[in-house]
């Protein structure tokens, strides 16, 4: 019985330290910046658009995103579906 949760618990460790892991384009990527986000605009950028949702793209966050070099995966949006402020 006891080798048996051993053994369970081993292999749930090792699911769960193998589906955090990053490709080594990102681990790259988060080795070029001293930081995960460019400045507070960019994680407030990141979290109001989380994977699975409509991005929503402001003309503050285009001009942000270039003056301040943010990195990272690309969201590619129309110019129709920027909102205007």
């Amino acid at each position: 019985m006891r080798t048996w949760i051993a053994r369970a618990l081993l292999l749930g460790g090792i699911m769960v330290v193998s589906s955090a892991c990053a490709s080594s384009d990102e681990v790259a990527e988060w080795r070029k910046h001293p930081t995960h986000f460019a400045s507070g605009g960019h994680a407030m950028f990141s979290f109001r658009n989380t994977e699975g949702s409509p991005p929503r793209v402001r003309r503050s966050d285009v001009e942000r995103a270039r003056t301040e070099q943010w990195w990272g995966r690309v969201i590619t949006v129309s110019p129709g579906q920027i909102i205007q402020e």
